[in-house]
């Protein structure tokens, strides 16, 4: 049988689609632009997204395991919800689906909710589930690269309390393992919840002290204040997810983005192997200064 992984051609996708591959899964990609979808020949690509209802169900023909992966979108609900419909119709029961860490605690933070919600409705659809809760993204910080390398300041507003970055390859081989778990159990397995985390608990003046020792010159933390952040973003993206942007670091400020006891040896022993630091990004990407 055959895994459908939709938001294939993203930072996390990618990986588990190559992931899967590796470990010999036989994989189906549903990508709006098969153009840009440069996957090994194995791969089979189905063009469509999650609001095309016949692609939907053209791409989940003979599908046993689904990675739901919708992005930060207006619509991103609606998306989730129809697409884990057309999955039922189509007798898909076993999924991982890529939430985030503390959905069940930022809910005014739009797509936090929203990934809360669909959560909910996976448990109440009957679903044998796998749900994946990651934490910020370390890869987030190529978008900033350039204003730590050019202006010595780290400008993400992540507070003192402490953000546990993870690593997507950490996150897309852990997706994949679940995968092969649920492909491959005789029966539907029940929902259980990962919580996605990275080896260091850092904050803000901690990662500036990082890239301080990695670069070998001062930088600064740029400051607990979100109002210059949501107004960066809002020069290249619209303004209502730069507004959500901001309402999630404030609660990155206000609470932190903490793991829980055991979160970390949890994944060391999911993944045989140690968790992908901050430094070792920062160390990974510095020659690009």
């Amino acid at each position: 049988m055959t895994i459908l992984v939709t938001g294939a051609t993203g930072r996390v996708g990618r990986q588990v689609v190559q992931q899967l591959v590796q470990r010999g899964a036989d994989v189906r990609v549903l990508v709006r632009d098969p153009s840009k979808a440069e996957f090994p020949a194995s791969v089979e690509i189905v063009k469509g997204d999650l609001l095309d209802i016949d692609s939907l169900r053209s791409a989940f023909k003979g599908v046993s395991t689904l990675f739901l992966l919708n992005a930060v979108a207006g619509d991103e609900f609606t998306q989730a919800l129809i697409t884990l419909n057309i999955a039922r119709e189509c007798g898909v029961e076993r999924l991982v689906y890529l939430s985030v860490l503390h959905s069940d605690r930022f809910v005014n933070v739009p797509h936090f909710a929203v990934k809360l919600g669909a959560e909910r409705i996976i448990e109440q659809m009957g679903f044998g589930a796998t749900i994946l809760r990651p934490s910020y993204f370390i890869d987030n910080e190529h978008m900033i690269k350039d204003v730590i390398f050019q202006h010595g300041v780290y400008p993400m507003p992540i507070g003192g309390k402490g953000v546990a970055m993870v690593d997507a390859r950490d996150i897309a081989e852990v997706a994949a393992i679940e995968l092969i778990r649920r492909e491959q159990a005789p029966g539907k397995l029940p929902i259980d919840t990962i919580n996605l985390v990275g080896p260091d608990t850092l904050t803000g003046a901690a990662v500036a002290a990082i890239w301080s020792d990695v670069l070998g010159r001062p930088i600064a933390y740029g400051g607990d204040d979100p109002t210059g952040f949501e107004q960066n973003l809002a020069s290249f993206m619209p303004k209502w997810m730069a507004y959500e942007m901001r309402l999630m670091a404030e609660r990155y400020v206000s609470d932190g983005m903490l793991p829980e006891a055991g979160d970390v040896e949890r994944l060391t022993n999911i993944l045989g192997r140690p968790l992908h630091s901050y430094r070792n990004f920062a160390a990974e990407i510095a020659p690009l200064a």
